[in-house]
């Protein structure tokens, strides 16, 4: 779950980390009371759920509270259009009204988790306000890393270390330490999947501070985090994706025109790539889970369905937990009331296969079968391409 930059700020504030003096507003009138607090010169900045928005219009500098009303009627309201929102772009409804800042230098500064090591690490840049994405693929020289001991934390040393390689000022180093041991500790203790800093910057007067401030939390820990759930903001999110939540349907949109509705992650991973494999594009991950019902399934092919750019969908499931009849008969149910016209391709193995294949059969529902996991990735990107 990921939540805006003011929200960010407020959570990391908590822990140490300094951050700008700002107010959140979503009206002109907001705007203009803000400046006029904040001394008249400040910045605007868009909150949306992406990044690259100071390329896309969606930062700009004021310097009265006139001037900034002006700046953020040119945002509020507007679909901001950023690398990261697609060409649909994402509606600004609130902006961060937030002080002027002597700017010295720009680091980066993230907390990830590397999958590989299995444990967070810490990872820095002297190239901060960039996409660390850019970068590593262009500079991989200037990309620090130091692994964290789960067991005793992030270290004071490796703190100092990456301090003194990014060659900040003796007399700031102190301070670096301090703000990435709070990072580490709000990434830590409020189950993130990615805390990120970009830029962090060093003032003229020698302070550091985090100007910039993103936040994406593990889903499956917000349980014991419900202040942090309370702060999802679903207009940032895909639409499908909320419904999909409802009945416990792990979806995720993606680019291409071919449907798919697998059971268990690991099996949906592999039908995407075989997808591609054959020359096609995933529309989506679905994983409806192992103990689906009637319902779930037909819920789950309506969601799929919903999207626009599906021009054929695949059903890959294999009936352990979950029985292929109920699944054939979820299918049936979603595909009459929705009168599907895109070709459709099932393969199933497993618990009661040849039932769910029956079930299909007598429904007298255009579906094309397939006993392999190949020969179903062959046949929908086929249908799709004649359809």
């Amino acid at each position: 779950m990921n939540i805006h930059e003011y929200q960010a700020k407020e959570i990391l504030k908590r822990y140490g980390v300094p951050v700008p003096v700002g107010r959140v507003a979503s009206t002109l009138q907001e705007v203009k009371a803000a400046a006029a607090e904040l001394g008249g010169r400040c910045v605007v900045k868009a909150q949306i759920h992406a990044g690259g928005r100071g390329k896309a219009g969606g930062v700009k500098l004021a310097s009265s509270p006139e001037d900034a009303v002006e700046k953020a009627s040119e945002i509020l309201g507007k679909n901001l259009v950023t690398h990261q929102t697609g060409p649909e772009g994402r509606q600004v409804r609130r902006v961060l009204v937030e002080q002027g800042v002597n700017i010295e230098r720009e680091l980066y500064l993230g907390m990830v988790l590397d999958r590989a090591q299995s444990r967070v690490t810490t990872i820095c840049s002297s190239e901060g306000g960039v996409e660390i994405e850019e970068v590593a693929a262009k500079q991989p020289g200037k990309i620090l890393k130091e692994a964290i001991d789960p067991a005793i934390g992030l270290q004071p040393f490796q703190c100092r270390r990456l301090a003194f390689a990014l060659g900040v000022p003796r007399e700031v180093v102190g301070k670096m330490v301090a703000m990435m041991q709070a990072l580490y500790r709000a990434f830590d203790d409020c189950d993130c999947s990615i805390a990120e800093i970009n830029p962090l910057i060093v003032t003229k007067e020698g302070q550091v501070m985090a100007l910039d401030a993103k936040m994406s939390f593990d889903s499956n820990a917000l349980f014991r985090h419900q202040e942090i759930l309370a702060l999802r903001d679903l207009n940032e999110e895909d639409p499908r994706e909320i419904e999909a939540s409802k009945y416990e349907l792990s979806y995720i949109s993606l680019d291409g025109n071919i449907g798919c509705m697998v059971n268990g992650a690991g099996l949906a991973m592999a039908t995407m790539d075989i997808i591609k494999l054959c020359g096609g594009e995933p529309a989506n991950f679905l994983d409806v889970g192992g103990g689906a019902d009637e319902e779930r399934v037909a819920q789950a092919f309506k969601i799929i369905l919903s999207d626009a750019r599906v021009r054929g969908v695949l059903i890959n499931i294999f009936g352990g937990i979950m029985r292929c009849d109920v699944l054939a008969q979820g299918v049936v149910d979603a595909a009459r009331e929705l009168s599907i016209k895109v070709p459709l391709v099932v393969r199933m193995q497993g618990t009661n296969v040849e039932l769910g294949r029956k079930i299909l059969a007598d429904s007298g529902l255009p579906t094309i079968t397939a006993e392999t996991m190949a020969e179903a990735a062959e046949k929908i990107v086929q249908a799709v391409k004649e359809f």
